[in-house]
């Protein structure tokens, strides 16, 4: 770990420089457009529907999943993988395949709200 500590901080420090200037230049961005009369809602995207939280409640879900099945084919006599590999594998492919299932559950809300929208106009 005494080897990786100057690595840590050099990418701490840099990377709180590299925040700073972006935010700096970010408001100059903002307050000229504000200046010259662009409107303040373009700064705000419109809120649907707050969808991180099932994104990565799905993830964790998965990856737990990928960590209990990987513990099952560690474990088990019947399967001969190693450790690393059932561990690995089975988080990757899980994970994976809550993000699938995410994406097609994001695709079906917006279908959803898209047809809302399109009632409520009429």
């Amino acid at each position: 770990m005494l080897d990786l500590t100057p690595v840590l901080v050099l990418t701490i420090i840099f990377g709180a420089i590299v925040a700073m200037v972006y935010l700096g230049i970010r408001k100059k961005e903002r307050m000229s457009m504000l200046e010259k009369g662009v409107d303040a809602s373009v700064f705000f995207t419109p809120k649907k529907r707050n969808s991180y939280a099932l994104k990565y409640g799905l993830l964790l879900i998965g990856v737990a999943l990928g960590i209990l099945i990987g513990n099952i084919l560690a474990t088990t006599s019947a399967f001969m993988y190693e450790k690393e590999a059932a561990y690995f594998s089975m988080i990757f492919l899980f994970g994976g395949l809550a993000l699938v299932i995410y994406y097609f559950m994001a695709k079906k809300m917006v279908n959803e709200d898209d047809d809302e929208d399109s009632l409520m106009k009429k």
